[in-house]
């Protein structure tokens, strides 16, 4: 297999179908549960560590995306729960139990709200440890991780549990083992996949709860994009509905 963006993309291109067009019934409970919460006033909890994080900014304060989100992030220690910045320095953060249950504290969390937790391995000790501490307080819970990569390696846990099996509803990003697609002649491999695929599950799943909200004859609560016109008073019109529940930072 040769190491080319072109095959990279032949690649990408196979995976990306695969995800987009399967799962079809676990995307529709996904959509059903996010759509509860929302109906009931609830706010979309997104959780992910790493490049995970990126399918909770997918998710959370975008245009085209719904208003009653919220991302959790590992440096809310530091913006809402006072510790120092050298404390994300710590290679090891993700890893630890207790930080899942400072975050969860530190977030404006309600009792109707849903969660979507990404972990590409959905082994390490934050994303369990969330993962246990959102259905123990009573929360839906739909995941997005690789089934071959977690499959393939232990739980860091100390319950042994993982992301996917904790979850009411585990989607598969597709990525492969070690997440990168082409291998490298020394060992290796580079053209990493869950990023992409994260996002467009994700992308689905809010369709889904939009289609879903308009067959009840709700309007979606969804944003503009702030750089059209009327789209910033748009947005702060819906967001007002939810003070207190929603952050909006870097």
């Amino acid at each position: 297999m040769s190491v080319t963006s072109s095959e990279y993309l032949r690649q990408l291109e196979a995976i990306v179908k695969r995800v987009g067009t399967g799962q079809q019934d676990e995307k529709n409970k996904a959509a059903k549960i996010l759509t509860a919460s929302v109906r009931n006033g609830g706010v979309i909890q997104a959780f992910g560590c790493g490049h995970s994080e990126a399918l909770a900014m997918e998710i959370a304060g975008r245009a085209g995306g719904l208003v009653p989100t919220n991302r959790i992030a590992l440096r809310d220690i530091v913006l809402y729960g006072g510790s120092e910045m050298e404390d994300l320095a710590d290679p090891a953060i993700e890893r630890k139990t207790e930080i899942a249950h400072r975050l969860y504290e530190l977030a404006p969390i309600k009792p109707d709200d849903a969660f979507v937790i990404a972990s590409n391995s959905g082994i390490n000790g934050a994303v369990v440890e969330m993962a246990l501490l959102v259905k123990e307080r009573g929360h839906t819970l739909v995941a997005i991780t690789s089934a071959q990569h977690s499959a393939g390696v232990d739980s860091r846990h100390p319950s042994g549990r993982k992301l996917g099996d904790i979850a009411d509803v585990a989607l598969d990003n597709g990525a492969p083992y070690g997440d990168a697609t082409l291998p490298l002649p020394g060992g290796g491999a580079v053209g990493a996949v869950s990023s992409i695929t994260a996002a467009l599950l994700a992308q689905q799943i809010v369709t889904e709860v939009v289609a879903n909200l308009l067959a009840a004859g709700i309007t979606p609560p969804v944003y503009l994009s702030d750089n059209v016109p009327g789209g910033k008073e748009h947005n702060a019109q819906i967001e007002a509905r939810y003070a207190g529940r929603i952050r909006r930072t870097a």
